[in-house]
């Protein structure tokens, strides 16, 4: 298992802290399964700075696609997308 450590805005940081947010949205340019740890260190985007918070997750699960995967990639370029979390 491994552990990742990505940076996140304090805007996404507070609500991942409070547990209202189960689910990050990520560009797949680095390795990571289930069972990893994904570290989520706050990062001011203003001040170009780390804040010192961090976050622990583990990993359950993993969703990989492309933008054509569905045969949709020109609608998503022009209406983007949406990522629904369910409990």
């Amino acid at each position: 298992m491994a552990t990742i450590k990505k940076k996140i805005w304090p805007k996404y940081f507070e609500v991942v802290s409070s547990g209202k947010k189960k689910f990050e949205l990520r560009l797949n340019d680095f390795d990571i399964k289930e069972g990893d740890t994904l570290v989520l260190e706050e990062w001011d985007p203003k001040t170009k700075r780390y804040t010192g918070r961090k976050i622990e997750k583990k990993v359950s699960y993993v969703l990989k696609f492309k933008l054509n995967d569905f045969g949709q990639e020109e609608q998503i370029r022009e209406k983007g997308l949406v990522v629904i979390q369910m409990e």
